[in-house]
């Protein structure tokens, strides 16, 4: 083979050890891909049960509950309650 040949044949061996480099890494850049599209659905689905446990919690009727039962609070009697109408309104 004359040095032409030998010069292009090491130029096809190069190639194509690049090629082969080249879809591997993206092999591994596809595969970190979808790793981190799993975390973001589990990341979706924690965040929306966090927000479930947020609502649960603010709940009036959990509210009322912990405040008669822990803090022994309790709504006034009628004849206790005074209804203040604000004057700066204008409404009448």
């Amino acid at each position: 083979m004359s040095r032409a040949h030998m010069a292009l044949l090491a130029l096809v061996v190069v190639c194509a050890l690049g090629v082969v480099n080249s879809q591997h890494h993206g092999r591994q850049l596809f595969v970190e891909l979808q790793q981190e599209q799993a975390r973001q659905r589990q990341l979706d689905v924690e965040w929306g049960q966090l927000q479930l446990e947020q609502s649960t919690w603010a709940m009036h009727g959990r509210i009322e509950i912990l405040a008669r039962q822990r803090l022994q609070m309790q709504v006034p009697s009628a004849d206790r309650v005074q209804v203040v109408n604000d004057v700066g309104s204008g409404a009448q």
